[in-house]
């Protein structure tokens, strides 16, 4: 493996949800779990929820805006589901680049955008990790 690049715990599991107060008040009330308030993300056209768990966290995904990327995984999946797992890197650019160099396919221009939790992320293509969209978050 590249230096600094070594896959660091499980950060959340995302789920798209259709309507965000709807399953927020599911988490809250019928699960009893600690829920942040909804957060729109702009520059990624989601609003967020966060459920924290003592090991780790779940992320409910709105749709945020007409270009929401939640709006066409709700079109296929209406009754929702989850959308990707993050995992924690201790540095994002040796993961870009050892993952690109290993033929990985990196979402956008694979510049990391400023996520949720107000650190560095990427995506990484869901054919190249068994199905599954994964978000690296630089911890």
């Amino acid at each position: 493996m590249a230096a600094g690049f070594a896959l660091g715990r499980l950060n959340h599991v995302a789920i798209a949800v259709p309507d965000i107060e709807a399953a927020r008040a599911v988490y809250a009330t019928m699960l009893g779990a600690t829920v942040s308030g909804i957060e729109d993300q702009p520059d990624h056209g989601v609003q967020t929820v966060f459920i924290e768990l003592p090991n780790t966290k779940v992320e409910l995904l709105g749709v945020l805006g007409d270009a929401s990327p939640i709006a066409g995984f709700l079109a296929k999946n209406p009754a929702g589901g989850i959308h990707h797992i993050c995992y924690e890197v201790a540095d994002i650019l040796a993961a870009r680049n050892k993952l690109l160099a290993e033929g990985a396919r990196v979402l956008g221009d694979g510049t990391p955008k400023i996520g949720a939790h107000g650190k560095p992320v990427l995506f990484l293509h869901p054919k190249d990790f068994c199905g599954t969209l994964v978000e690296l978050e630089q911890a």
